[in-house]
């Protein structure tokens, strides 16, 4: 079974499978000459970022009086965002700390002026921790230092052990005052990341609109909107060709007809929106090659959007199952659960699907993630293939509803 989740694997000199350092040993490996090197260099990090924040903040507070004091704090504390980041990474590197970076300060946004980017520093909760940080770093870089220093020569044969007692207090400092602030910060981070992949769907969306119409309906219309004046000029001349070439332009009027319904489907088709996800999952199960089965069991309609997204989910499913499952069957199921709508897609074809077998679930994978969505797949090489997706459920409002 395969979860669109990917597992992130670390060195296996720097943490384990649950975030924790190696055991301590008598010999000196490689993490703890790591720890050590941490530790004499706290002495200097915590300088730099005190004697920062001490002069800088304390400036800025002083002159909030003026016309320049509150940008000057502003500035200041984007600073502090800077050493929080360094000292991240410093952690990472030799204490094998893994925490997530922080969101972007004001949800990365740059086009909302300078007074909405200076009121958003001064309220930014990552950037005040890393303040109160590098205060409390000031003493404890001093003991740090001082405990390595004379253990290198003096307390050698349980060096190890001390200098991990001293680096778990590290870690616990970075994990408590560096790392988001808490699930709601991780979740903006995520829901930042997840919008480039929305906003990269919706352009490659239109450039297909687009190039559908230029090179469909389009080029069509111009063409018989050409032929239409050639037969209004040989109207009178030669009644009989003239209506051959009607003719033939209503043939192509109804071809153009088509590829807009066809193009309109693509985009949201009417079936949906008057009838509901029954009667449209019902039409495209009709265009597979295998025979399916539907069943779709709602108290309720859901949101326009949450139908629209299972529309187009079963639709690209039941596209692979017509192009690559090989299958004598295949059954889409629909219901909700509590605040979820799942669907569930399956075939007894040859299976043996894969994310990222080019079939392309990696990418419907990555959309339905996008807004918070989850794709299951079960596909054993032999079959059966069964493909669960859940969506956040939204119930319709009445005004949806007419």
């Amino acid at each position: 079974m395969t979860v669109s989740n990917t597992a992130i694997h670390s060195d296996p000199d720097t943490r384990t499978a649950d975030d924790q350092p190696p055991p301590v040993a008598f010999a000196f490996p490689r993490h703890t000459w790591k720890e050590i090197a941490y530790l004499l260099t706290n002495l200097l990090a915590a300088l730099i970022g005190f004697v920062y924040v001490s002069f800088t903040i304390f400036l800025g507070a002083g002159l909030s009086v003026t016309v320049i004091g509150v940008p000057f704090l502003a500035l200041a504390l984007a600073g502090a965002r800077l050493i929080g980041k360094s000292e991240r990474a410093r952690a990472r590197a030799l204490l094998g700390v893994r925490v997530d970076e922080p969101s972007p300060l004001n949800g990365g946004r740059r086009d909302e002026g300078v007074f909405a980017w200076v009121w958003a520093s001064l309220r930014d909760p990552v950037a005040w921790r890393t303040v109160l940080y590098c205060f409390i770093r000031m003493p404890w870089g001093v003991v740090t230092f001082s405990v390595m220093s004379v253990g290198l020569f003096v307390l050698w044969p349980v060096l190890p052990y001390i200098a991990r007692g001293l680096a778990n207090a590290d870690r616990a400092m970075v994990r408590g005052l560096l790392s988001p602030s808490d699930e709601l910060e991780r979740r903006i981070a995520e829901l930042e990341s997840d919008r480039g992949v929305v906003v990269d769907t919706a352009a490659a969306d239109l450039r297909r609109i687009e190039r559908d119409l230029h090179d469909g309906a389009q080029a069509r219309l111009v063409a018989l909107a050409m032929d239409l004046g050639l037969a209004k000029e040989k109207l009178l001349e030669d009644p009989d060709a003239a209506a051959v070439m009607v003719e033939e332009a209503h043939g192509e009027i109804k071809i153009a007809l088509q590829e807009l319904r066809d193009l309109a489907r693509g985009i949201h088709p009417a079936v949906l929106t008057d009838r509901g996800l029954d009667a449209a999952l019902s039409s495209i199960a009709s265009r597979c090659t295998a025979p399916v089965k539907v069943s779709v069991e709602l108290a309720e309609r859901p949101a326009a959007a949450i139908e629209g997204i299972a529309y187009f989910t079963v639709s690209e499913l039941l596209q692979n199952v017509s192009k690559h499952a090989q299958a004598r069957s295949a059954a889409v199921d629909v219901w909700q659960s509590d605040d979820r709508l799942l669907i569930q897609v399956s075939d007894d074809g040859r299976g043996g699907a894969q994310l990222d077998g080019g079939t392309g679930l990696a990418g419907l994978s990555e959309r339905l993630g996008a807004v918070d969505g989850l794709l299951v797949l079960d596909s054993p090489v032999g079959g059966p293939t069964t493909i669960t997706v859940e969506i956040p459920w939204r119930a319709r409002t009445e005004a949806q509803g007419r």
